[in-house]
């Protein structure tokens, strides 16, 4: 077992809580009693009576926490927060969006250890390794952040003195849906690319390493970001069935297994046949086996 500090913790509501008392994390002491959803800025409980889920720890086996799946209307709400922020956060410059993402970038390296801590709660991965995810995270982040301002269509030459040009516009509300192996670092490399060039996004993390990527959604709304940008919706296949079918989702990020990848891909197809604008896929295959 890896004891990284003694005491028992409660995580409590508000970010700032909720990061001071993963300081005090160790593997063993920890229960999340508080919401793990997250939507128009804030952690929110599952509005439908579902079967709460025993999320156990991998490093002593015993119940993290209890989590509260998402329904349809769960998924909704958050999909029409994504959607909100969206209008607001595509109209932004380059350089605004790029300022909330080095912010963010900024508060994930001064909560390193607390972060990383919680990680190894969550994951069951060494805290070392656990660093280098929060690490890699803000690098992502970072990097990112460095795009947004340079993102530009094309000038085109036609014949005859003529000349055509392209712009990029962004799809709309994004999808991510993220596994176990490394919970907070997949959350920030789905969200980076996407807030970077003026989409907002809805997150599912893995039902069995749950507890980080909420932690991410307050990162980026202590940075300034408008409520609703990035969400998190808990649950397994599913919710993750409702966020692919949603038809207000223009596209859709996994990583995972070749088989969920598939059906992923199955289910966003309906979606789009409701949807305005068609829907977009990027699949990254793993052989994970949860």
């Amino acid at each position: 077992m890896l004891l990284l500090r003694r005491g028992t913790v409660s995580l409590r509501r508000s970010a700032a809580a909720s990061l001071a008392a993963a300081r005090c994390a160790s593997s063993g002491s920890v229960g999340v009693t508080v919401p793990l959803n997250f939507w128009d800025g804030e952690r929110r409980a599952s509005q439908g009576k579902y079967t709460k889920d025993s999320v156990y720890e991998p490093a002593t086996g015993r119940v993290l926490c209890h989590l509260e799946p998402c329904g349809a209307e769960d998924v909704d709400q958050a999909v029409k927060s994504a959607k909100l922020a969206f209008g607001h956060w595509s109209k932004l410059s380059g350089m605004d969006r790029a300022r909330i993402m080095i912010e963010a970038a900024h508060i994930i390296e001064s909560r390193r250890e607390e972060l990383a801590e919680m990680e190894v709660v969550n994951n069951g991965k060494s805290i070392t390794e656990a660093r280098l995810d929060v690490d890699s995270a803000r690098l992502c982040i970072e990097y990112y952040a460095g795009l947004a301002s340079t993102l530009a269509g094309q000038h085109v030459q036609l014949a005859g003195g003529s000349f055509a040009y392209t712009r990029r516009e962004p799809l709309g509300v994004c999808a991510g849906i993220g596994a176990w192996n490394y919970p907070f670092q997949i959350a920030a490399w789905k969200s980076a690319p996407a807030l970077a060039c003026g989409n907002s996004m809805v997150f599912k993390p893995s039902p069995v390493t749950p507890v980080t990527a909420v932690m991410l959604a307050e990162v980026y709304a202590k940075a300034g970001a408008p409520e609703g940008l990035f969400n998190v919706v808990q649950g397994g296949q599913e919710t993750g069935s409702f966020l692919c079918l949603h038809p207000d989702v223009a596209k859709v990020s996994f990583t995972g297994s070749v088989p969920t990848g598939k059906k992923i891909m199955e289910l966003a197809s309906k979606g789009s046949e409701t949807s305005d604008s068609g829907a977009w896929w990027e699949i990254s295959s793993a052989h994970i086996p949860r």
